[in-house]
């Protein structure tokens, strides 16, 4: 009986070094450059959020000036409204003319009151709007590249 000779699969002499050596080679560089994509995603994503870190600190050092200047304002204006009261007050002549000029200025107070709070809060809406503008610029840009994936 004649039996048939099979090659041993796990035989060293089976294997051939150059498939071993060109699969190896196309696995490596491969692998170089998905890490040359990845390493250019992430650089590109690093300095989208530098920028965004940077316009959103620039907008909030210019709107922090721009409420502290309005709040300079207001206090401008309350201490010439006091001074002036005090100034009227110093020309009465009557209880009847104290009560008068009283009530005038805390009426008028509470209106400039009102009114500067009212810009007082258009300011700061605005500046929110400012300094949260980069970051959702980013947040938009982020979730259309992941829809596109």
């Amino acid at each position: 009986m004649a039996t048939k000779k099979t090659d041993d699969v796990f035989s060293i002499a089976s294997i051939d070094p150059s498939k071993f050596s060109e699969s190896f080679r196309e696995f490596a560089e491969k692998g170089a450059s998905q890490t040359k994509e990845a390493y250019a995603k992430m650089k590109e994503a690093a300095e989208d959020a530098t920028k965004t870190v940077e316009a959103t600190l620039e907008s909030a050092q210019a709107g922090s000036v721009e409420l502290g200047l309005k709040a300079i304002e207001a206090l401008r204006t309350n201490a010439e409204n006091s001074l002036s009261h005090m100034e009227a007050l110093l020309g009465v002549k009557s209880v009847s003319e104290l009560f008068e000029l009283q009530t005038a200025f805390l009426r008028k107070q509470a209106e400039v009151a009102v009114e500067q709070a009212r810009t007082l809060q258009e300011t700061s809406k605005k500046v929110a709007e400012k300094v949260a503008a980069p970051g959702k610029s980013a947040a938009e840009k982020a979730m259309k590249s992941f829809k596109t994936v």
